[in-house]
């Protein structure tokens, strides 16, 4: 009768622990399964594949991306590398790498961005909050359009103040720049062609007779009161002679 039970109890055990096996192969299987076939298939378009890493290898003409989730990294071969990357081909193997221009979403090498960030305008490979001087933006396209052209800046002018180079302590100079050519578009403003900045006069004060323009101005005006006297003294000596005249 014991030894009944004890072959009883020695089946049961067994069977228990061919049932844990299987659930354990199970468990195995779809977990190997769930690493090739899960939502990104990691060894689908792979030469050399590990279940753990995914590709480390692709096929001919397909782009090698090195995917992050969390704490994991795992390869992928695409067609075409997700946004923020380029492709790059090798004599080995072609690899997706991350855009390095700032505020980039495209790029086509490294140093070449086609499309930017939104907010962002595009300038020669480059992106940009505002378009640099002498371009205008175009928010169709996002892009800087060629603006108007202009020419170098003169040399400042004479620091003066009212027209006159003397008599105050500081001035305003003066440069300009000539339109060298219009934009192709009326809705692109040209950059400003005249400029001016606060300047100290070289005379404070103004010599007597000197060559300042307002000196010139009151000894003309001198000169002009003095004849205006001189002739109206004339007239009215000969009208008094012509009186003196009369009475005789």
């Amino acid at each position: 009768m014991q030894f009944r039970l004890f072959s009883f109890a020695l089946i049961v055990l067994n069977c228990v622990d061919y049932s844990h096996c299987q659930t354990q192969q199970s468990h195995r299987w779809r977990r190997n399964k769930r690493a090739s076939y899960g939502a990104y298939p990691i060894c689908k378009g792979c030469s050399v594949c590990s279940k753990d890493n995914g590709c480390m290898n692709c096929q001919p003409k397909l782009f090698l991306f090195l995917r992050r989730e969390r704490m994991r990294q795992y390869g992928e071969c695409l067609h075409a590398c997700p946004s923020g990357y380029y492709g790059m081909r090798g004599t080995e193997i072609n690899m997706c790498s991350r855009c390095r221009i700032d505020d980039c979403e495209a790029c086509f090498s490294k140093d070449f961005c086609t499309k930017c960030k939104l907010g962002f305008y595009l300038h020669k490979g480059r992106c940009f909050e505002k378009c640099p001087e002498g371009f205008a933006p175009l928010e169709d396209t996002m892009e800087c359009g060629e603006g108007c052209e202009v020419g170098q800046w003169s040399e400042w002018g004479t620091c003066a103040r009212r027209n006159k180079t003397c008599g105050f302590k500081w001035g305003l100079e003066t440069r300009t720049r000539h339109i060298v050519k219009k934009p192709p578009k009326d809705t692109i403003p040209c950059p400003t062609i005249a400029e001016s900045r606060r300047c100290k006069m070289a005379m404070r004060h103004c010599r007597k007779g000197g060559s300042g323009k307002g000196h010139r101005t009151k000894d003309q005006k001198k000169k002009s009161n003095k004849q205006r006297l001189r002739l109206r003294a004339q007239n009215q000596h000969s009208d008094h002679l012509a009186s003196i005249r009369a009475g005789q």
